[in-house]
């Protein structure tokens, strides 16, 4: 395993700061969150105020994986929108550094909830925050990609159709087993995809309450975190990718709502959720909700395979987590395949 991974030049981040980073001044102390597997980040503490610095892994990558350069020019881009995000302030592209590209920003305080149920929260407060959830979703949805500069964030055409091509692709460059379920699904994918009805919006592509921060006081969000996945795209992949969440086994494994009485807990059932985005958005309804719910259980596959290559490869930010969660794999391809079904 790399230490790369783990720790960082301080002393180069501390230069490279005080040179480029108006009002930085250390000494600095430096601790990594120890969440997420795919781009080690780092809480940076000053006596003034602190910084998140986000940063790709080093060694050989998959193409397109890890863009942390995407991550700072979408978040910047939303700053003025009604899309949460943390104050960007820069970008160093230079590898020299501290061997891989990194970002900056500001460190946001609040609430982190990595369990979707919430159960250290009463009904209120767990209804108020998935309604936020659903309210940042949608507003995400209805961003101008044109105002904000985003129009080229991501290409035209049908965007199942290349997230399909493109995460099959990944998948097998990053295959260490044969799973007949993820053969399937990546068929049936193909061969069952809806016609394209024209909505082309900013997509987070990892949304889930995890990758959010809310205040400390209240349900408002005040940071979308994780942005490495965004995109223009279709809008009904981050929704179904919440729904996906959701219908994982509850606990500290699956992170779902699977088997919890929702009602008694104040939690919306995934139709109340989808409906009320709809209703936000002017939307009458979607059909064919399955096949969004099947891809998301495919990408997510595809992605903790990627995980598990990592893990080892020796470049896995958190190694231990990173095999435990590579198991999964054929897990998500089996849902994905019964989210098809279902319709």
């Amino acid at each position: 395993m790399s230490a790369e991974t783990q720790t960082l030049d301080e002393t180069a981040v501390a230069r490279y700061l005080t040179d480029h980073l108006p009002g930085f001044e250390g000494p600095m102390e430096v601790t990594k969150f120890q969440t997420g597997q795919s781009n080690p980040t780092f809480l940076l503490r000053t006596p003034a105020r602190s910084y998140v610095l986000r940063r790709k892994p080093p060694g050989v990558l998959l193409k397109s994986a890890h863009a942390v350069d995407r991550e700072f020019r979408v978040q910047r881009a939303l700053a003025d929108t009604d899309v949460p995000v943390a104050r960007m302030h820069l970008l160093c592209e230079d590898d020299d550094v501290i061997g891989s590209m990194f970002y900056v920003m500001d460190h946001v305080p609040g609430r982190n909830f990595y369990d979707p149920s919430m159960p250290d929260l009463g009904s209120a407060d767990r209804a108020g925050i998935i309604d936020e959830m659903n309210r940042v979703l949608a507003a995400l949805h209805d961003v101008d990609i044109d105002a904000v500069g985003l129009s080229d964030y991501g290409p035209d055409g049908n965007y199942f159709e290349r997230q399909v091509a493109r995460w099959s692709k990944q998948y097998r460059a990053s295959e260490t087993q044969s799973i007949p379920a993820m053969d399937e699904l990546m068929l049936a994918l193909e061969e069952q995809r809806p016609e394209d009805d024209g909505q082309r919006t900013l997509v987070h592509g990892d949304y889930r309450i995890d990758n959010m921060i809310f205040d400390a006081q209240s349900t408002q969000c005040r940071a979308v975190l994780d942005w490495e996945l965004s995109t223009i795209g279709h809008p009904y992949a981050d929704l179904a990718g919440v729904i996906m969440q959701w219908q994982l086994p509850a606990g500290s494994e699956g992170r779902g709502m699977g088997g919890l009485d929702r009602a008694a807990l104040g939690l919306p059932s995934d139709e109340a959720f989808i409906a009320r985005y709809c209703d936000r958005r002017g939307l009458d309804g979607i059909d064919n909700f399955g096949y969004y719910l099947g891809f998301c259980f495919f990408r997510m596959a595809g992605i903790i395979q990627g995980v598990l290559k990592r893990a080892l490869d020796g470049n896995a930010s958190n190694p231990d987590r990173a095999m435990k969660v590579g198991e999964y794999v054929p897990v998500f391809a089996q849902h994905g395949l019964d989210a098809l079904k279902q319709g």
